[in-house]
């Protein structure tokens, strides 16, 4: 259809419907029958129906956005939390604008107040810290909010993910049941960022529990990149003293390591133990495949889309966050340490 411009009511006379029940399919999709929303989106597709969602929100009606703002994009950390997010914030309606800082918390201030800018129905963010001001900005707006992949009863909104402090502690005490004491730490860069934070502080509990505690000269922090953590466990295995065991703030971190340590003709886990964390795809491919602990991102994801629609939708409804529990995934990488006998 070209040279006359597609309204609302010549998508409701396609589809056969009223015009009040399509803006309704649009604005609250969930009290649509899924057979008249198909007929609805098949009229908009051969139509070429564009909504005009500045005139929307000119008139207080929803734009039909949720902003996502992620530290970053680069590698498979939030790549699965970003795709559950995305897909399952559709079915509900609305679709993502998707920002990220770089682990700059200022930066993440700048993006939530262009965003807000943009008059996006709520936002989403990574974590438990952020800036007073980004705080301050998102409850003087009274714009509904979820934060994502860290869990706190205490946070000032709601919080779906995992408890990174557990998520540490599981890896440390699989290290120190298994006996370890000679055990080095490769962590990403600490500012701007408490979920690596936790996990660390989660790990040294669990080994302290065993009289373990990883050495200055162990502890490593490299950023989140295969190559950096591979150049940097190639540095820490160049000497005569070396660990026993390396324990990986994620998953990235520990396929660099796997790395380095094959470079090296090192034997995994005979010779070095390595845990992550996240359980992303890809570690159990590995040769041998990675212990780590499985943080379930598509489904933080998934359920944190219904807690933000739920506080759009109905603005005064109580909407909990969720605690999704981390698992332990004993894989291939660990072994206790070879003994005099053994060698």
């Amino acid at each position: 259809m070209t040279g006359k411009k597609v309204d609302i009511i010549t998508v409701s006379k396609a589809a056969r419907v009223s015009p009040s029940t399509v803006s309704r399919s649009f604005n609250h999709p969930n009290l649509v029958k899924a057979s008249t929303r198909k007929k609805i989106d098949n009229a908009v597709r051969r139509l070429g129906y564009i909504r005009n969602r500045a005139a929307q929100t000119i008139h207080g009606i929803r734009s039909g956005t949720v902003g996502l703002i992620v530290p970053t994009v680069d590698h498979a950390i939030f790549a699965e939390l970003i795709q559950s997010f995305s897909e399952a914030i559709e079915e509900l309606g609305f679709t993502i604008l998707l920002a990220s800082h770089g682990y700059d918390l200022q930066r993440e201030y700048a993006l939530t107040r262009k965003m807000l800018e943009h008059r996006v129905d709520g936002m989403a963010l990574i974590g438990i810290a952020h800036e007073d001001e980004t705080f301050g900005l998102l409850k003087n707006q009274n714009v509904p909010t979820v934060l994502l992949w860290n869990h706190s009863q205490t946070s000032p909104f709601p919080s779906v993910g995992s408890d990174n402090f557990q998520a540490g502690w599981l890896v440390g005490h699989h290290i120190g049941q298994l006996n370890h004491s000679r055990v080095a730490g490769l962590f990403p860069p600490m500012a701007g960022n408490d979920r690596a934070i936790q996990r660390r502080k989660g790990v040294e509990a669990a080994l302290a529990e065993f009289g373990v505690h990883i050495p200055d000269v162990w502890d490593i922090e490299t950023p989140y990149s295969v190559g950096d953590a591979k150049n940097a466990v190639i540095q820490l295995m160049s000497g005569d003293d070396n660990p026993t065991a390396i324990v990986c703030g994620n998953d990235v971190l520990a396929w660099g390591a796997l790395y380095a340590l094959s470079k090296e003709g090192l034997n995994v886990p005979a010779d070095v133990s390595v845990t992550g964390i996240g359980d992303f795809k890809g570690s159990r491919d590995f040769e041998p495949a990675l212990t780590t602990v499985r943080i379930p991102a598509r489904q933080i994801g998934a359920k944190a889309t219904k807690t933000i629609a739920a506080k759009i939708i109905e603005s005064d409804v109580d909407a909990p966050g969720e605690l999704v529990v981390p698992e332990l995934i004993l894989r291939q990488t660990c072994a206790a340490p070879m003994t005099k006998q053994d060698i």
